[in-house]
């Protein structure tokens, strides 16, 4: 049994993201890697003190004032904070027309765009494309060059000779760039680690994606 405690955030109010039918998949991908507790209660980040990691499943990053402060704080002061595929969508926003499936912002959450080192820009349809693996690293440990089908998604990222990211693996697409699928940083004593996949149940079962995750998890707490 595990001692690590994670918090999973996520909501309903997107379909194709809702943690009613991803949490499941989620936790099982997890397994014992992590006691895992799934709220769609944003009120829950405002006391972090049970948890190790936040594992963060939100589309749209709309945050309290006391919220954002607090999931800082506890990475600041040694927490781990490990957005997954949508977690890094700091740009979507829940509509106010009803017949919308989503607004959108003019500018990333700066907050939390600064604290994960990169954001999402858009996407196209689901597909099968390879990772590759960059890093010798705890978070890739007993993972090799693999293939998925999931959402391939499209970042924007802090890369270049100034990054304090340590990018870990790369998409492997036949009609796009190598676009960063994993990343590490460190925030003051806490450690962040972004993995853009998680969209199908294809790859939330995907073997060396569930590796990833839970080398992840290990590696943040």
């Amino acid at each position: 049994m595990t001692d690590t405690t994670a918090l999973l955030i996520g909501e309903t109010t997107f379909p194709f993201h809702s943690i009613d039918e991803k949490g499941p998949e989620l936790a099982a991908a997890i397994g014992d890697a992590a006691d895992v507790t799934t709220t769609t209660d944003r009120d829950a980040l405002c006391d972090l003190s049970e948890y190790d990691v936040v594992i963060d499943y939100l589309t749209d990053s709309d945050l309290s004032e006391d919220q954002l402060e607090s999931v800082l704080s506890f990475v600041h002061n040694g927490g781990g904070y490990l957005p997954l595929h949508c977690g890094a969508d700091l740009m979507s926003t829940a509509p106010d027309d009803p017949d919308d499936l989503l607004d959108t912002r003019d500018e990333p959450v700066p907050e939390l765009r600064e604290l994960i080192g990169g954001h999402f820009l858009t996407h196209p349809e689901e597909s099968e494309f390879g990772v590759d693996i960059l890093e010798d690293h705890p978070v890739t440990e007993g993972v090799e060059d693999f293939q998925i089908f999931d959402e391939p998604y499209q970042l924007d990222v802090d890369e270049g000779e100034d990054s304090d990211l340590t990018i870990l693996a790369r998409m492997d697409h036949p009609d796009l760039e190598e676009y960063p699928i994993a990343w590490t940083r460190t925030e003051g004593d806490g450690r962040v680690c972004y993995i853009s996949l998680g969209h199908t149940d294809e790859a939330l079962q995907n073997d060396s994606f569930r590796t990833l995750l839970r080398n992840a998890i290990g590696w943040v707490a």
